[in-house]
C-alpha cells in the first residue's frame, strides 16, 4: 500500500471510491452525498484538492482531503473502502489522517485545524488527533421520523405576543450574522467552529450554508426568523440533503430570550412546513455537552442515531 498526494490523480481514478462513499452516506445517514462528490471530482480535475490517497494494486481505495481557510485548515472528509484482501481499514484511516494532520500543522501560517467526521462513530479515528494535541468534542446526530409522529408537534406553550415568526429572507443576512455571533459568544460550539466568534466569520458561515451545497441545498421554505418588534432574536435554517430529508443546519436564539420558547416554536414551524411538503425525515447535529438543546430535541421527538467527534487544534 502507498499513500500518495491526491493531486496526482484525476476524477476518473477517484469516482469508483466515491460511489461507495455515496452509498454509505445514503445507508447510514439518509443523506445524498452525490452533490458533494461531484464538487470533489471537479476539484480533482482542476488539481486543486489537497489531500492523500491510499493506493493498492494501482487503485485508490481510501482518501482524505482538506482545505485552507486563511490561517485555518479544515479536514473535509475521510473514507476508506473495506477490503478482504487489502490492509486493515482502520489502519489505513489512521495513516491517511496522520499525513493530513502533519501537513496542516506544518503548513506556514496555519494556526488552527478543525475536523468533523460525521460518517465515523465517536472514538473510531480519534487516536491520530489526540496524539497531535487536538481537543475532542463528541457531537450527536439526531433524526425525526415523520411517520412516528403523525400529529404535528405543538410547542409546550404559545409564542409570547411580542414575538413574530417570519419566513427567512436574504434581507436579514447581515442581522442574521450578528445574531449568530451574539448567540454563540462563550458557547462550546464557538470552540468547535471559530467562524461563530466574529461577524465576518458568521457571514462566511451563512454564505456556506445558503449559497454552497456542502450541507445540502438550502431550503428557504422551511427556514424561519423570529423578530421582537424590529429586532432579529432567533433563526432556524434548513437544507435538503435528500428529496425527502431536511437537515437543520442552524438554530439559535439570543441568550436573553432563551426561556421564551422560541427554539421550540421555530422547530415546530420547520417541521410543519416539511411535513406539508411530504418529507419523511428531519435530521440535525448537536454538541453532546449542549444538554439543554438535546433535551428540547428529544421532547419534540428526535432520536439519537449516532455520536461522532469534532476535533480542534490551536497552534
Amino acid at each position: 500500500m502507498e499513500i500518495l498526494d491526491l493531486r496526482h490523480f484525476s476524477s476518473a481514478d477517484l469516482r469508483p471510491l466515491l460511489e461507495d462513499e455515496i452509498a454509505l452516506w445514503a445507508r447510514d445517514l439518509s443523506w445524498d452525498y452525490g452533490t458533494s462528490a461531484e464538487m470533489i471530482l471537479r476539484y480533482m480535475d482542476a488539481k486543486i484538492l489537497p489531500g492523500y490517497a491510499a493506493i493498492e494494486r494501482g487503485s485508490i481505495f481510501g482518501y482524505s482531503f482538506f482545505v485552507y481557510e486563511s490561517s485555518k485548515g479544515v479536514i473535509g472528509d475521510l473514507f476508506v473502502r473495506d477490503s478482504a484482501r487489502g490492509p486493515d481499514r482502520h489502519e489505513v484511516e489512521e495513516r491517511l489522517l496522520t499525513h493530513v494532520i502533519e501537513t496542516l500543522q506544518q503548513s506556514p501560517g496555519i494556526h488552527r485545524v478543525e475536523a468533523q467526521l460525521l460518517a465515523h462513530h465517536t472514538g473510531e479515528v480519534a487516536r491520530p488527533f489526540l496524539q497531535q494535541g487536538f481537543s475532542r468534542h463528541p457531537r450527536v446526530f439526531m433524526n425525526f421520523e415523520m411517520g412516528k409522529h403523525p400529529q404535528p408537534a405543538k410547542p409546550a406553550r404559545p409564542l409570547p405576543p411580542q414575538f413574530e415568526i417570519r419566513p427567512w429572507s436574504e434581507q436579514e443576512y447581515q442581522s442574521a450574522a450578528a445574531l449568530i455571533t451574539a448567540a454563540y459568544r462563550g458557547h462550546v460550539d464557538s470552540e468547535i467552529n471559530d467562524q461563530y466568534r466574529t461577524l465576518t466569520g458568521s457571514l462566511r458561515f451563512l454564505n456556506n450554508i445558503v449559497r454552497f451545497p456542502g450541507c445540502g441545498a438550502f431550503d428557504p421554505q422551511s427556514s424561519f426568523v423570529v423578530f421582537q418588534r424590529r429586532t432579529l432574536v432567533g433563526l432556524i435554517l434548513c437544507s435538503l440533503v435528500r428529496p425527502d430529508v431536511g437537515h437543520i443546519t442552524q438554530v439559535c436564539v439570543l441568550p436573553e430570550h432563551r426561556s421564551a420558547g422560541l427554539g421550540e416554536a421555530m422547530m415546530a414551524a420547520s417541521t410543519k412546513n416539511l411535513r406539508g411538503r411530504g418529507f419523511r425525515f428531519i435530521s440535525l447535529t448537536v454538541t453532546e455537552a449542549n444538554d439543554r438543546a438535546i433535551a428540547l430535541y428529544k421532547r419534540i421527538g428526535f432520536e439519537s442515531t449516532r455520536v461522532f467527534d469534532a476535533f480542534v487544534w490551536e497552534g
